[in-house]
């Protein structure tokens, strides 16, 4: 069989709802992170607002569908009996999806050039460096999913009243083609922070790159290995239980669209907080009662708990991934959820195979190089142990490998 290329879609279905909200993101904190490189002095923060000063400058591969296509069996005579061989006429395909958290590829209005993600632009002349230490896993998965928090524009057009305006300019869309990224959700409080022009402005560079995205009534549609991989993605945080009307809507048209697979993206939760609130767990239960496959949350800027509802998953919060609006989080710990969906003869299987791959936001300790990195042997033990600690209410752990070993809704 030969190779089946990737094809991008994206469904445009109605106009978008207004959003205007701040994030809150913490930018005090220098917590130094076990087995990182300490490739830079630390920065001293006070206060919620970013360190006043700092003087120096910072010196997926396509993969052949699993087929079982029949093949005719040749016959030639012999001294023995013949024995039939049994053809099986299942066609098997499988689809692993990587969902990663917040990415913000800018600097908000109050972020010094120093030690921001543009200096970190600036200084690699290349789109490659942000996500080259996690490109071995997004670059041989089917789709990668990611929270796109911020804008990509050139306007200066700042929405008012707002701590943070996050946006980057539009070439940034190159870090996430290079990145091996396939779409991205949009439904948060950052997608105006510069107005609708600046969303507009983000629209175009991410179709200019094929790139996926979905906010509000707007749904994205991405085909591989014909496969048609669908998603919703709403923002909670500002809006509350008004979005369930939006994500029902908006499953039930991709599954008049013939999607295969259909993940609701929801931007919920409060930030910080390691533990989802009520609502997170009832939104997410409701997504998959309307037909979503995988829920995916994001918004706490941390790692939360992941659920397990009626065979499917609720990832309550996949924490920052490659995220420029904060040069030192407090937390550097992430991760990448992974998923494989087996289609047999065009039906979706119940089993899929789940794990979760421990990263740090960044691969030195003292600051945020805005680079996602896998975390390793002790120290990767110790983030899954985290999320093993998140998960446990929820009957769901996960092995010293990342792999999932219990499940018990």
């Amino acid at each position: 069989m030969g190779k089946v290329t990737k094809k991008r879609r994206l469904l445009l279905l109605l106009p978008a709802v207004l959003l205007l909200s701040a994030c809150g993101d913490d930018l005090n904190a220098v917590v130094p992170v076990k087995g990182l490189a300490e490739l830079a002095e630390p920065i001293v923060d006070s206060g919620m607002a970013e360190e006043e000063e700092i003087k120096e400058p910072i010196s997926e591969a396509d993969s052949e569908p699993v087929g079982a296509a029949a093949q005719a069996a040749g016959t030639q005579e012999s001294d023995t009996d013949d024995t039939a061989e049994d053809i099986s006429d299942d066609e098997v395909i499988t689809i692993t999806i990587s969902a990663a958290g917040d990415v913000s590829l800018g600097n908000h209005q109050n972020q010094d050039y120093y030690y921001s993600f543009r200096q970190a632009y600036d200084q690699a002349e290349d789109e490659g460096y942000f996500f080259e230490n996690v490109l071995d896993i997004l670059g041989a998965d089917d789709f990668t999913i990611m929270n796109l928090e911020g804008v990509l524009t050139l306007s200066e057009n700042m929405a008012e009243g707002l701590t943070y305006n996050i946006k980057g300019d539009p070439e940034y869309v190159d870090i996430l083609t290079a990145g091996s990224v396939e779409g991205v959700s949009m439904g948060n409080n950052h997608r105006l922070d510069y107005g609708e022009g600046g969303s507009r402005d983000t629209v175009a560079a991410l179709e200019q790159a094929g790139i996926v995205y979905a906010y509000d009534n707007i749904t994205g549609i991405y085909e591989t290995k014909g496969i048609r991989i669908g998603f919703v993605s709403v923002n909670e945080a500002y809006w509350g239980a008004k979005v369930e009307k939006t994500m029902q809507e908006g499953i039930k048209a991709l599954q008049e669209e013939g999607a295969d697979l259909i993940l609701a993206c929801c931007h919920w939760g409060t930030e910080l907080e390691y533990y989802p609130e009520d609502y997170q767990t009832i939104l997410g239960e409701k997504c998959i009662d309307w037909g979503a496959d995988l829920v995916i949350g994001h918004h706490p800027h941390v790692l939360q708990g992941v659920d397990i509802y009626k065979g499917k998953y609720i990832i309550y919060s996949l924490g920052n991934f490659c995220f420029g609006a904060n040069r030192n989080p407090s937390d550097k710990d992430t991760m990448i959820f992974q998923q494989t969906f087996t289609f047999r003869n065009g039906t979706l299987e119940e089993d899929g195979e789940v794990r979760v791959i421990p990263c740090y936001v960044s691969s030195v300790s003292a600051r945020n190089d805005f680079k996602p990195t896998l975390a390793e042997g002790e120290e990767a033990r110790r983030i899954i142990d985290r999320i093993n600690e998140y998960s446990s209410g929820f009957g769901v752990a996960f092995d010293e490998d990342g792999a999932l070993i219990k499940s018990t809704k």
